[in-house]
């Protein structure tokens, strides 16, 4: 049994992670700011020592780094870290006092797709304060980890779904009103030709991965994984796969960008740009091949490739498992037909 401190307790990834690590036997503290309850209830959080700290202000004190060490943890897991000034403030509290760093990136660390399915050591070229801040702390981590040892793992999550949360939609923003138009038969508009991509990944898969990473400490330490689908979806075929689960013929109408964007809300139109100007497809070869995975057992359905090792939930599968659940939400007035 290990100690174990997940930083973002309550969040997407959080929700999942933490009941599997106490299912798992280990003692688990929970960090969060304590402003909102994990997206999925579980009986689990009630073995969990829950702490509250506001990241942001502790941070500004200089505090927060000191105060996660004086929690004594074996692993670290961080999911909520964004600017490379607030990983070095953590990791240079904990050098030497913790058996392994699990840090949450993100697949944009990669910037626009050159080869495919791209993997974790390629040249990265990212754009976007996003992207750019979270490569800079790869960097750092990766460095600390080959030239001093420090125990880092990195792990690189695509587009996460899951229960409670709005999934990404086939036009490539968080617009609940798309999935109305596809349960309703209408037809959605998607730019270009649709054939931009999107990479999914369950937050329960990422979970997993995550105590894959601490089962198989050797191999992870000091590496970065993808943590996403086995295959990225094009917008079109996410679209036409929604329609199907919804019962209703796909109905698409392709528009030139320009054309599209001239028809959206500026925040939507500019979600769209940042996802297709990526269009990740990103690898898992190097998980499969390093950390031995299994396939994932969350309560969505699973993918049926018959590929060994780690078999997340499939690309457009993934994003209609969470859709299942969301369709439940009040804010969303139109269901399934039976």
């Amino acid at each position: 049994m290990s100690r174990i401190v997940v930083i973002g307790a309550s969040g997407h990834i959080g929700s999942y992670l933490v009941p599997r690590l106490v299912r798992a036997g280990h003692d688990v503290v929970a960090v969060s700011r304590g402003a909102s309850t994990p997206y999925l209830p579980d009986p689990a959080w009630a073995r969990v020592d829950k702490v509250v700290i506001d990241r942001e202000a502790a941070e500004r004190e200089g505090a927060f780094g000191a105060r996660i060490a004086d929690l004594r943890a074996d692993v670290v897991i961080d999911n909520i870290c964004f600017t490379l000034d607030s990983a070095r403030q953590l990791v240079e509290a904990l050098r030497g006092r913790v058996q392994q760093f699990i840090h949450i990136g993100t697949i944009w660390t990669h910037g626009f797709s050159e080869v495919v399915p791209t993997p974790e050591d390629v040249i990265k070229r990212p754009f976007g304060e996003y992207g750019v801040q979270k490569a800079a702390i790869e960097a750092y981590l990766l460095g600390l980890a080959r030239r001093e040892g420090f125990p880092a793992t990195i792990l690189h999550p695509g587009h996460i779904v899951g229960q409670g949360w709005t999934p990404l939609n086939p036009a490539g923003n968080g617009d609940i009103a798309a999935f109305a138009t596809i349960a309703r038969g209408e037809t959605l508009a998607l730019p270009n030709f649709g054939m931009e991509t999107v990479h999914h990944v369950h937050a329960d898969d990422i979970a997993v991965l995550a105590m894959q990473a601490m089962g198989n400490w050797s191999a992870a330490t000091g590496e970065a994984f993808h943590a996403v689908s086995p295959g990225a979806v094009t917008l079109r075929h996410y679209a036409e796969e929604m329609y199907r689960w919804f019962g209703r013929e796909p109905a698409l109408r392709f528009d030139s960008w320009d054309e599209w964007k001239a028809m959206q809300a500026p925040e939507n139109a500019e979600a769209t740009w940042d996802h297709i100007s990526r269009s990740p497809n990103a690898s898992i070869d190097k998980g499969r091949r390093l950390l031995v995975m299994r396939r994932a057992t969350h309560r969505s359905r699973q993918c049926r490739n018959r590929c060994s090792g780690w078999s997340p939930t499939a690309g457009s599968r993934s994003s209609g498992a969470s859709l299942r659940n969301f369709c439940d939400f009040p804010l969303f007035s139109v269901t399934r037909p039976v």
